[in-house]
């Protein structure tokens, strides 16, 4: 099976244009993505390929198939969108925290086997690439009149968000994080990151929400998506992996962090603090160790190497330290052994990452997508995964934010729960109630 494809010549907003194709409803589960201004806006099953603890799931042409899968689960899924009858085809897709628990090196420490869809991507019919000059559209069969229509169409749609009290659940979240600091000073581990969730008082419009918030952002991703009955809009403060057609891999951690956008005397002091804090470039320094050496397991000898170390990543409402990791995938390894090596992102979970994982199982709630990815594949072998940070979720009418930050031995339960709100404030200004 193939796709057409025709062009869309006229200027474009591709944030607006994107909201309007999601908002219409017409083209099924969605996932819109971006990447350095540009978005392609993918709909509608043509194919999928969905994988728990013990079973590879491909649905296509009205028939599915239902595999057992061992030891490698991002082998499985190469296998499996490998062995899909399209010609060209691109994945997109989540793919959930709880992966990390059937990574056979990550396997957490007593705790129980995840439960219930651990990654889903669909090969989409519809695909629609935007950017200011235009679009192009690609469709599996001829391409619906109705997306021309709709990339047509002038927005005229004004929206306002409605507050939301970031500063709810303190006192459990600050006594989790002084179980964590004992348990650091004990040695079980170096560094954990434990969340917090704070509940939506409102069904919210997540395409609002999404328009709002990267006017709002300065994310290095950001994604609209609609799967399976669950709904989120992020703005990813930085990469899980990037691998290219020609096999080069990247990773950027972040780690260490202070506000951001509080005027330029306040943003300079507080850039001078993060770039001072012995405890900011402590967590940075083993973040990036940490990467590097989760790379080297799948990358050329070698190849592996460090760019823009300690340098300053601005998202939103918070600066970040950022260095750059990268490589060059060894023979016989694919993009998929990239993501399974670097998942779940350090920045999300700890050090080391097995015992920081138990650490999360025993002292957060279950995660879902928040610190899992947003991936988009394609046939080439190039991918691409954004870490699911500065999100807004909703299921069922429900809606909630979450954010979590590092603990490490100097952490104070106090500073790690403003480093939440920081990151909180990201979001939770733009977050628009549903009519």
């Amino acid at each position: 099976m193939s796709y057409e494809e025709e062009s869309f010549g006229a200027a474009l907003d591709p944030l607006l244009a994107v909201a309007r194709l999601a908002r219409a409803g017409d083209f099924g589960d969605h996932l819109a993505y971006e990447t350095a201004g540009r978005w392609v806006f993918a709909a509608g099953e043509l194919a999928s390929v969905s994988l728990d603890a013990e079973h590879v799931r491909i649905r296509f042409d009205g028939a599915e198939s239902v595999t057992p899968w061992s030891g490698s689960p991002g082998a499985a899924l190469h296998r499996a969108l490998d062995s899909l009858p399209i010609t060209g085809w691109n994945a997109y897709g989540r793919v959930e925290f709880g992966f990390a628990g059937v990574v056979p090196a990550l396997a957490a420490l007593g705790a129980e086997s995840p439960r219930g869809e651990l990654a889903r991507l669909m090969i989409p019919r519809l695909e629609v690439r935007l950017d200011t000059a235009g679009a192009v559209i690609r469709g599996a069969g001829a391409v619906p009149a109705r997306v021309r229509e709709l990339l047509a169409q002038p927005e005229n749609r004004e929206c306002a968000a409605t507050p939301i009290d970031i500063r709810t659940g303190g006192a459990d979240y600050r006594e989790r994080v002084a179980q964590a600091v004992k348990e650091i000073h004990k040695g079980e581990y170096q560094k954990v990151i434990l969340s917090r969730t704070v509940p939506i008082p409102y069904p919210p419009d997540l395409v609002s929400t999404y328009v709002l918030g990267r006017r709002g952002n300065t994310p290095a991703r950001s994604f609209l998506l609609r799967q399976g009955g669950l709904e989120a809009a992020g703005f990813s403060p930085e990469v899980v992996v990037t691998v290219g057609a020609d096999r080069k891999v990247t990773t950027q951690p972040l780690a260490g962090t202070r506000a951001f956008g509080r005027g330029p005397e306040a943003d300079a002091a507080a850039r001078s603090e993060l770039e001072s804090d012995p405890k900011e470039i402590f967590e940075h320094a083993v973040s990036v160790r940490t990467a590097q050496d989760e790379l080297r397991r799948v990358c050329r000898p070698g190849s592996v190497g460090v760019g823009d170390f300690m340098g300053i990543s601005e998202r939103g409402s918070v600066q970040h330290l950022a260095s750059l990791v990268s490589g060059t995938l060894d023979e016989g390894r694919t993009a998929w052994d990239a993501l399974e090596a670097l998942f779940p992102a350090v920045t999300a979970s700890g050090i080391p990452k097995r015992e920081s994982l138990d650490a999360i199982f025993r002292l957060d709630e279950p995660r879902g997508l928040y610190s899992g990815a947003v991936v988009a594949a394609s046939h080439d072998g190039s991918l691409d995964a954004a870490l699911v940070l500065r999100a807004v979720y909703a299921r069922d009418g429900r809606g909630w934010l979450r954010a979590g930050a590092g603990i490490v031995a100097e952490s104070t339960p106090d500073r790690e729960y403003e480093e939440t709100c920081e990151k909180l404030s990201s979001v939770a200004p733009f977050v628009v109630q549903a009519d």
